[in-house]
């Protein structure tokens, strides 16, 4: 039943994300960032609803009171990335556009991907760190500073669940440059969306988005480790069975 259920919503990905992503393009050629934004984010919000009721994924949400109040209240979102999911719920539950950070190869996605490159993200070569550190700052501060919230997934990659990855600090060298604050989610979507799976399962996902953490005055790696250590005390309290077997170490942020 489970997969029936998952091969369903991947055809109702598939069928809404074309017309929307085509309307989403050739809107863009009038419309500003703003509200081409919500447009798309409409379609985030079809995709849940039907993970709701084809496939039983259920969401439970902590912590929204956290967010920065004020229509120009700049922040630096670092999640926890475990599935897809995270990437299309995060936008319908934040009261800012977000900018995601992601690889400059998802653009080529038909449809998806063209629809992403008309939305002011800030898209990064992976084999140039340098350069991409550069364009995460620069293009990072900008839409701060416009109203949009930049979000980031610091461990690069999803992680199966019950794991960690190695947290990069471009995330948080971006919020001390800014000034922005650093807001910190755990997510526990692998126990409904597996990574690297096409079976999804019906169950709840927790998000718990945390208190902002200043960053002015902060060195990156300290406060990439406080990030961290937040992230992952989190996971191992909303999903306590993905972390039985697993010990509670930390691995220093890198550069």
């Amino acid at each position: 039943m489970a997969l029936i259920r998952s091969a369903l919503h991947m055809a109702w990905m598939v069928l809404t994300v074309i017309p929307w992503a085509l309307a989403l393009v050739i809107s863009s050629l009038w419309m500003k960032r703003t509200p081409l934004w919500w447009f798309a984010v409409n379609w985030f919000r079809v995709v849940i609803w039907g993970a709701r009721v084809i496939t039983g994924i259920q969401v439970r949400v902590t912590g929204l009171e956290n967010l920065p109040v004020g229509e120009t209240s700049p922040a630096v979102l670092l999640s926890k990335h475990q599935s897809t999911l995270e990437t299309l719920l995060l936008p319908t539950l934040m009261p800012h556009p977000l900018a995601f950070v992601f690889k400059r190869e998802l653009l080529k996605i038909p449809f998806f991907g063209w629809s992403m490159a008309r939305l002011d993200m800030i898209h990064i070569d992976r084999e140039s760190r340098a350069a991409a550190m550069k364009n995460v700052i620069s293009q990072g501060t900008r839409l701060l500073s416009q109203g949009t919230w930049v979000i980031l997934f610091p461990e690069g990659t999803r992680m199966a669940r019950g794991e960690k990855g190695t947290y990069q600090t471009a995330g948080t060298r971006l919020a001390v440059e800014s000034g922005a604050p650093v807001v910190p989610i755990a997510v526990t979507s692998g126990k409904c969306w597996p990574r690297m799976s096409y079976i999804k399962y019906p169950g709840v996902v927790d998000v718990s988005i945390g208190k902002p953490i200043p960053s002015v005055g902060r060195e990156p790696k300290e406060l990439m480790r406080e990030v961290e250590a937040w992230i992952e005390a989190e996971m191992r309290r909303l999903d306590p069975e993905a972390y039985a077997a697993a010990p509670a170490t930390s691995t220093p942020a890198k550069a």
